[in-house]
């Protein structure tokens, strides 16, 4: 079973006085397309004298529509899920062959229907001059986008920006930096602008502490990490919608939980509606924890084997000549040997892990193929007891 985590997002707005609070549109709830599995949802709105309305905007998200008909003085959205971290494969998918090589062009009854996906801004001089520096050499589509993704990701430097909005493509390259929105809707941009249909993705971010570090390439994360995230997404025919996050230069897999994925950046912000003018304070607040994770097998080091022996100290006996071990052809489980003794390892706790370098796996239990001599479970040599 995969590791499942769960999800607390608040968002909290305290405001100087009471005010009338317009219609408030959410959009906190993984959208239909969602390749995660989420396990459990729910949406928490105070205060708690309002009416909610479920229903989905033309791109099939999901948007709760709240009502107040009262005025308020606070105004708090709490979200909580459980997803289940099964690795995607985000490469796994056939292309038409008319779109297995980049550039292509849609078929003209798909491209009527992806139309609002392909307006494009004004270009600038900057981005302009950044579209004559791609390669259009006929080539693999997957590669051809591995590519854009990883340049932009290379070219422009991240950094948090609590400025509301979203740069202009212009922007971004003359700063050469922005917020994961900047950056993913310059992406946008610059596919639609190479003839690709394209759309803006707001959503979670899950990173998970790995178990251990990579020889190379990137590290991850140093500890379990959620934020709310921006990327696009491509669309591919034989694939669907494809992910890309310029802000690390991947494909988008089991981290990217997609809440919203519009053509433009204004329909997808995670909560908008209209207030009185007044002044506020806002929090926002998010965690992630590991709800469910199956022990995993991994190398024992030495630190911990020694720490086993000082835990559980075990005696050895040696059994004579001529007689048959405990895990011999009785048991099923452990080839037969013959040697002039058997060293066995009488261990003081009743379950024991693999043995090292023996091949051999000891019994979880006192009554499992394992002997008994003198009333004491036995084990093969090195076994060490937990």
């Amino acid at each position: 079973m995969p590791i499942r985590v769960g999800l607390f997002h608040q968002t909290s707005y305290e405001y100087d006085r009471l005010i009338s609070l317009g219609p408030q549109t959410v959009r906190l709830r993984p959208a239909p397309h969602c390749r995660t599995p989420i396990t459990a949802y729910s949406l928490k709105i105070e205060p708690a004298e309002h009416f909610l309305n479920w229903q989905q905007d033309p791109q099939a998200n999901y948007l709760a529509r709240a009502v107040f008909p009262n005025k308020v003085r606070q105004f708090r959205v709490t979200v909580d899920l459980v997803a289940e971290m099964t690795v995607i494969n985000p490469f796994d998918f056939f292309l038409e062959p008319e779109a297995e090589k980049c550039p292509f062009v849609y078929d003209p009854s798909l491209a009527h229907e992806l139309a609002p996906f392909r307006v494009v801004e004004p270009a600038g001089p900057l981005l302009a001059k950044w579209l004559t520096t791609v390669n259009l050499t006929p080539r693999r589509t997957v590669d051809f986008l591995v590519e854009i993704n990883q340049r932009l990701n290379r070219e422009i430097s991240y950094l948090i920006r609590l400025e509301p909005g979203v740069q202009t493509p212009e922007e971004t390259l003359t700063k050469r930096s922005g917020s994961c929105r900047d950056t993913s809707w310059l992406l946008v941009q610059i596919l639609r602008r190479l003839g690709l249909a394209a759309r803006f993705v707001s959503g979670y971010l899950i990173q998970l502490q790995p178990d251990e570090k990579p020889l190379e390439g990137p590290h991850g994360a140093e500890r379990d990490f959620t934020d709310l995230h921006a990327w696009c997404e491509v669309y591919l025919p034989g694939a669907g919608w494809v992910g890309l996050d310029p802000t690390s230069g991947l494909f988008a897999g089991e981290g990217h939980i997609p809440l919203a994925a519009t053509p433009d950046p204004s329909s997808a912000a995670p909560i908008s509606g209209a207030l009185d003018e007044c002044e506020a304070d806002f929090e926002h607040v998010m965690r992630i924890c590991r709800v469910h994770e199956d022990p995993r097998v991994t190398r024992m080091c030495n630190s911990r084997w020694a720490a086993s022996r000082r835990l559980f100290p075990s005696t050895t006996a040696t059994v004579p000549s001529g007689t048959r071990p405990p895990w011999g052809r009785t048991s099923g489980r452990f080839p037969k040997r013959s040697s002039a003794g058997w060293q066995i390892a009488l261990p003081r706790a009743p379950c024991c892990i693999l043995a090292r370098g023996s091949g051999i796996r000891a019994s979880s239990c006192r009554g499992g193929p394992w002997a008994a001599i003198g009333g004491k479970t036995v084990t093969p040599s090195g076994a060490i007891p937990l």
